[in-house]
């Protein structure tokens, strides 16, 4: 009996090994739904994934595109309800991955990839720890694995995003706690290791994995080292993506938006691929209702309203109502921009800087309308018509020393980006010696505006002096933010 037992147990490993061993077998079916994930077409990808573990249960590919879904339908939905229920999905992918083949480079890889993917979740969420402790996890197996297999190139993007964020991470819970950790990382080392990604993987046989890469680049240059090559490099990039890649229009309405083109994101926007197909991703309509607030257009209401409406996320609640009382300032309806400014003071979370700001504006006087046209005007890269608000006024006609500090700033930020960096300097100085002691963000940004400006005219003493005044401030709006960006100037120079 002992003897038939072993004859048929060694008959079922003969001929069914593969229900008993896992691999990392990313075949077409699983770059199918890799791709349609990187369209957001998650469904798709769900069928596919489906398919998958009918026929090859044990491919340890299938945890790794899980937490894909997982991933973007977090990124999507904003939900926190939807990241409580899914992040206990975590430690079963790992433990499936671990139990596989140790000689595969997917092995330390995936592991290293569904780390970084809740690390990237938790930091919008608050839970800085857990996320501290899944980058460092994550950084380790990614430099175990470029030591194992230097050619397998997607160690690059993992380790990109890791040095870049690290690299210009804002003081806070998560940058205290990974130091602590003794994990630093090195923005222009990033930056330049998603370059070489996006130039060559067209080229090789990892060119299914682009558009990931320049999701991620893309980010990183527009949030993270806020580079001025930002809008050329995201479009050069995604041009070679499908349109029917609602990821892509994301990607490229959103930089255009970050960098003054605004026609460009309300045009791209406007065409985006649509359909239930598609994952349901309402931070588009409030893109689109602040592209057609930034030219002044009043009917952008429609869309955050829309956006209110559709959104079952915690984010941009705060500053979707913030937009509607300012619509209302616009229209000289008080009434209703108190009735929404308190819908942003008191609605809504404050997971996001966006939020956190909106929430500090709702509950300040309301702004100036001829200063908050030009700061919309501004931000949509509507550069003369902000400089005809501005120059139809001065300073002084402002009776505030918030409204004088932010006269001298939109002033300075609109000369800066016409190229007139004289008068830029002249208006920033003045929007310092205003506002320093103010807790609004006018001052610190015109020290490190004045840093940029000085660190371009090759000028390093000058630039050195205005990021260190851009740190000395203290107290203020968008404070780490800021002191970041100054701190990385000093380290250029």
């Amino acid at each position: 009996m002992v003897k038939k037992f072993r004859f048929f147990s060694v008959l079922f490993l003969l001929v069914s090994p593969l229900t008993l061993f896992a691999n990392f077998d990313f075949n077409a079916n699983c770059l199918n739904a890799y791709k349609s994930i990187f369209e957001l077409k998650l469904g798709n990808a769900k069928a596919y994934i489906s398919t998958e573990k009918k026929l090859r249960p044990n491919n340890s590919i299938i945890p790794l595109l899980e937490n894909y879904v997982d991933y973007f339908t977090l990124l999507t939905s904003e939900s926190k309800a939807d990241f409580d229920r899914l992040k206990g999905n975590k430690s079963a992918r790992l433990d499936k991955i671990s139990d596989d083949d140790k000689q595969s480079p997917y092995y330390l890889y995936a592991q290293a990839e569904i780390n970084l993917q809740w690390a990237l979740i938790r930091g919008r969420y608050g839970e800085y720890f857990n996320a501290a402790m899944e980058i460092k996890k994550a950084n380790s197996l990614l430099q175990e694995n470029a030591k194992k297999f230097p050619n397998f190139h997607l160690n690059l993007k993992g380790l990109g995003l890791i040095n870049a964020v690290l690299g210009n991470l804002p003081d806070g819970a998560l940058k205290s706690t990974l130091s602590t950790l003794g994990i630093k990382g090195n923005l222009q080392n990033g930056l330049a290791m998603f370059e070489k990604l996006a130039d060559n993987l067209p080229k090789s046989s990892f060119e299914p994995f682009y558009e990931e890469v320049v999701f991620y680049y893309a980010y990183v240059l527009t949030d993270v080292a806020h580079s001025p090559s930002a809008y050329a490099k995201t479009m050069k990039y995604t041009e070679r993506i499908a349109d029917t890649s609602l990821l892509k229009s994301y990607l490229q309405s959103y930089v255009c938006i970050k960098n003054g083109h605004n026609d460009e994101a309300i045009n791209i926007l406007k065409s985006r691929p649509e359909g239930g197909v598609y994952q349901p991703f309402p931070y588009l309509e409030y893109l689109e209702g602040v592209a057609h607030l930034n030219k002044l257009d009043l009917t952008a209401s429609v869309h955050f309203n829309k956006f209110l409406q559709i959104n079952k996320g915690v984010n941009y609640i705060k500053d979707a109502n913030l937009h509607l009382a300012w619509i209302a300032l616009l229209k000289g309806d008080k009434s209703n921009y108190t009735a929404y400014a308190s819908k942003a003071a008191n609605g809504g979370y404050t997971y996001n800087e966006k939020d956190k700001q909106a929430q500090n504006e709702a509950v300040a006087p309301a702004p100036d309308a001829d200063l908050l046209k030009a700061r919309l005007l501004f931000d949509g890269g509507y550069l003369t018509k902000a400089q005809q608000i501005l120059e139809a006024s001065k300073a002084a006609d402002y009776n505030t020393d918030k409204d004088k500090t932010e006269y001298n700033y939109r002033l300075g930020r609109v000369y800066d980006d016409l190229g007139k960096d004289d008068q830029a300097l002249v208006a920033y100085q003045a929007a310092i010696n205003q506002g320093k002691s103010l807790k609004y963000y006018f001052a610190s940004n015109a020290a490190l505006q004045m840093g940029k400006i000085y660190e371009k005219k090759k000028n390093p003493a000058k630039a050195k002096e205005a990021y260190n005044t851009a740190i000395s401030m203290k107290n203020h709006e968008y404070e780490n933010s800021i002191e970041s960006q100054a701190k990385a100037g000093l380290r250029r120079i």
